[in-house]
């Protein structure tokens, strides 16, 4: 079982800006509006911290490093799944008929916290056979 974020001893300032440049990466990718990603994120109505956060970088909190190290993970399993970069990029607001989504899109379920991130990760993870 991987380690989260929160059993290792890390520097979350090292880890920020590599962290928010990925973070930033997938958000264009799957043209995600600001207020996706910072659900995703996990902000609620702090923008200006998301703001500040894209234009300046900063000190990420270790819920938000958790976060994106499980949106890391499900974009590589979405690339590894699919059969298109286009098809992964899309697959997150897609309706999902699995049973885990209830024919939402997975960025629905993902939205809703760091524990439906994990979910995800695991589910797209298992489709895998990891």
């Amino acid at each position: 079982m991987a380690l989260t974020v929160r059993e290792q001893h890390l520097d979350t300032h090292e880890l920020s800006g590599p962290a928010l440049r990925a973070f930033f990466g997938i958000a264009k990718s799957w043209k995600l509006s600001t207020e996706e990603q910072m659900g995703l994120m996990g902000l609620g109505d702090r923008r200006s911290t998301f703001f500040h956060w894209k234009k300046h970088g900063g000190n990420l909190p270790l819920d938000t490093l958790e976060r994106i190290s499980y949106l890391l993970g499900i974009y590589k399993a979405l690339r590894i799944l699919l059969p298109s970069e286009e098809a992964a990029h899309l697959w997150v607001k897609k309706p999902n008929k699995a049973p885990l989504f209830g024919g939402k899109p997975a960025l629905v379920r993902m939205m809703r916290g760091v524990v439906d991130l994990f979910v995800v990760r695991q589910y797209l993870d298992a489709q895998r056979g990891g």
